[in-house]
């Protein structure tokens, strides 16, 4: 039986693209270089903000000195426009007051910096209790690494057998796989079904709603 849910943020608890993605072009922008689409970020998040913007900039142009600094722009600019357009996906705040009223811990593992995932988590989910919330961190790797999954894990004293994580790109499977914990990919986010099946994923849910099946599988 499922004693612990840990979930994704980006693309799985809130739909964040948006802002990401004018926080990016802003930069790039200020700077002379092309913007993207909204749909190209689908595919430039999932790794932290050292690769999106990595991923943003032409390759001749990625050199380390450049990403670190649009990175510390990004991050500054993001931090005042990250509620512009971010909401929770449809009917999450719900599903989520249903598990932990079935007595589920809840928790969140995220690339983003811990800072936002903190306030945003704070801010959108003020009555959920999650028993840790992890973002990226000095010092401790972002996924695919399993380290701050095994932590949580750690933490809330359960056997990986009754986890299961929830994610919705690659490098939450593959970050699932490492870990030794069920991988579930959920489609409301920013990638594939064949994309998360070829990374694995021991299922593919469809819908928000669909969360509510998982715990007793």
């Amino acid at each position: 039986m499922t004693k612990l849910m840990i979930f994704d943020l980006d693309g799985t608890l809130l739909d964040t693209i948006r802002d990401l993605a004018e926080a990016t072009n802003h930069v790039l922008a200020a700077h002379g270089y092309p913007t993207h689409s909204t749909e190209a970020y689908h595919y430039f998040v999932g790794n932290g903000v050292r690769t999106l913007i990595s991923r943003s900039l032409p390759e001749q142009a990625r050199t380390p000195e450049r990403i670190e600094q649009f990175k510390e722009e990004q991050v500054a600019y993001y931090h005042e426009h990250m509620y512009d357009h971010t909401r929770p996906f449809p009917g999450m705040q719900q599903v989520l007051a249903a598990l932990q009223g079935r007595g589920i811990k809840l928790a969140v593992v995220s690339n983003k910096v811990d800072e936002a995932v903190q306030q945003m988590i704070r801010d959108f989910f003020p009555e959920i209790r999650f028993e840790h919330i992890c973002g990226q961190r000095d010092g401790i790797p972002h996924k695919p690494d399993p380290t701050m999954v095994n932590l949580v894990i750690a933490e809330a004293g359960v056997s990986k057998a009754e986890v299961l994580y929830f994610g919705d790109s690659d490098v939450d499977m593959q970050t699932a796989h490492n870990a030794g914990v069920k991988g579930i990919g959920v489609l409301w986010g920013y990638r594939t079904k064949e994309e998360l099946q070829s990374a694995g994923a021991y299922a593919v849910l469809d819908k928000v709603e669909d969360l509510l099946d998982q715990p007793e599988k």
